[in-house]
């Protein structure tokens, strides 16, 4: 691990001002970063720690929706009463991302940032655009099995991790941001993430600089919420193929797939479809599709996934 220094942030405004700082990262659970500089993939040379800005908190929203403070631990978030109750889906994911005692340590706004698991991006001896902008992609042409079929590039054909990340698509949340110069955004979840394109070392519209700090929840939409993963183990493994569902009563409702793109993958229009059944959602979200002889499976298995887990909704609402 190289040298670098660290400052404890006093404030909200002052840690997003410390944040404009060439090789300034900030750092809160640490679960992703401070691995990722261990094996010299993230260098920087100023680590601010956001634990102190009061971030932490659950709280309801005027319109009956909830507000997730950016330091929220994981764990915390999954077992709060409000979210079990009215945003299952999330808790759920929440439970099949990470061991206790990871969800213990990672915080919301972390969850959302960590970077992609690909082989390729952590072996500093090989090619990656992700890594080193311009220097190619092992990935391409290498074992690509837990690789990207939607959204990828002839750059990059990472997948995002983040289950926590596949519930707040379909659940709409907006992430709200503080810039350097004090003006806030809110993002909404749809926009949040890019697609690698010709620059799959940006992966997010954040800034440098600019401080996520929170997460907002919309008014519950009922329904049921199912989230399955498909994974190699049942443990400490991330998604070949995840899938995020809300079921109303009629059949209608709302899809995310996680393990198959640099995002959480969700095509609205494709939900106009779930009352006909797997087959015909299947076949919007996945139009397009690029793959290798060693993720071609996915397919498949998004198909199979999305079948059981809407044949799960219709025995829980008989």
């Amino acid at each position: 691990m190289r040298a670098f220094t660290y400052e404890r942030a006093q404030s909200i405004a002052g840690a997003a001002l410390a944040g404009c700082r060439p090789g300034a990262k900030f750092i809160a659970g640490g679960t992703n970063l401070l691995d990722l500089m261990k094996l010299d993939i993230e260098t920087p040379s100023h680590l601010i720690d956001v634990n102190g800005l009061g971030l932490d908190r659950i709280e309801a929203t005027p319109d009956g929706g909830l507000h997730v403070g950016a330091l929220v631990r994981n764990a915390d978030l999954a077992s709060d009463t409000r979210v079990r109750r009215d945003y299952a889906l999330l808790s759920r994911a929440l439970l099949a991302g990470a061991s206790g005692q990871l969800r213990n340590k990672a915080t919301t706004a972390g969850n959302l940032l960590q970077r992609t698991r690909c082989p390729y991006f952590y072996d500093t001896n090989l090619p990656c655009n992700k890594r080193q902008p311009g220097s190619g992609c092992a990935a391409i042409g290498g074992f690509s099995r837990n690789h990207a079929v939607l959204g990828a590039s002839d750059a990059c054909i990472a997948t995002h991790p983040s289950d926590m990340a596949v519930a707040m698509r379909a659940l709409d949340a907006t992430v709200t941001t503080m810039r350097a110069d004090g003006a806030g955004r809110r993002i909404p979840i749809a926009d949040f993430y890019t697609l690698p394109g010709n620059t799959p070392q940006r992966e997010t519209v954040i800034e440098p600089g600019e401080l996520i700090t929170g997460v907002t929840l919309p008014k519950p939409v009922g329904g049921i919420h199912i989230y399955q993963k498909v994974r190699d183990r049942a443990s400490y493994a991330f998604a070949l193929v995840s899938v995020g569902a809300i079921v109303q009563a009629d059949g209608s409702g709302r899809i995310a797939l996680g393990g198959v793109a640099a995002r959480p993958w969700r095509i609205e229009a494709a939900e106009a479809a779930m009352p006909q059944g797997a087959q015909a959602v299947t076949a919007l979200l996945m139009a397009g599709a690029r793959t290798t002889p060693d993720n071609a499976y996915k397919i498949t298995l998004v198909g199979r996934t999305i079948k059981a887990v809407l044949d799960q909704a219709r025995k829980e609402t008989a």
